[in-house]
């Protein structure tokens, strides 16, 4: 699905990644590793076509991203693409219901057709009796839960899911590796997880670690 070939982004005064070269095939749950500054978000960010490489290519299915233009990189992010983020990343004004039902609205989605993923997506998070919620109401569990739901609500063919537990408990974070674990299984997505919790790492199929912006395991 995913192939990063020979994958290098600098930035002023240093280089994030070094000639990375990557495949992620379809429907593999993929976890990154590695210390701080090793490249990690940099690397989940040019899979998530929001940062471009300096050299290299991102090929999905074949298709160089970054020889798009940027409004087709977004419709690609928003047809295909799902993100979870470490600060939950909710819309305060908008409540529960309103943040899942979100990207099914910016895709065109009727009221009609959105009604029923959402439901079920709530129920099947056990947060459906919290729909009328605003994000500040919920727990930090509650709202990674509602970010879930948002991620995968489309049916993305690939989530990115960068330290998803990074701001919660150990029960909490085990609860949402368990789902996140179970909407893999259901759905077939592909997942592509940044985290420095070994915990959390077990749950992936492959671990790729990097040290200074290279591949040195995996």
């Amino acid at each position: 699905m995913i192939q990063l070939e020979n994958v290098t982004k600098s930035f002023p005064h240093t280089v994030s990644l070094r000639d990375v070269c990557l495949d992620i095939p379809d429907g593999e749950f993929l976890c990154i590793m590695g210390p701080s500054g090793s490249g990690k978000t940099t690397l989940l960010n040019i899979v998530g076509l929001l940062d471009a490489p300096t050299e290299g290519r991102c090929l999905m299915d074949g298709v160089d991203m970054y020889a798009l233009s940027e409004s087709q990189r977004t419709t690609m992010r928003r047809r295909h693409l799902g993100f979870v983020f470490q600060s939950f990343n909710l819309i305060d004004e908008l409540t529960v219901w309103e943040n899942v039902e979100l990207p099914l609205k910016l895709l065109g989605y009727s009221r009609a057709e959105r009604r029923p993923r959402v439901e079920e997506l709530l129920r099947r998070l056990g947060i459906s009796h919290r729909m009328l919620m605003y994000p500040a109401e919920l727990s930090g569990g509650q709202q990674q839960r509602v970010a879930l739901a948002r991620a995968v609500v489309s049916r993305p063919r690939l989530i990115l899911a960068d330290e998803p537990t990074g701001n919660l408990d150990s029960k909490q974070g085990q609860e949402v590796m368990r789902l996140l674990t179970d909407l893999h299984h259901d759905l077939r997505c592909t997942i592509v997880m940044v985290t420095h919790n070994h915990r959390d790492a077990a749950y992936a199929e492959r671990v790729v670690e990097l040290l200074d912006g290279r591949i040195v395991k995996g």
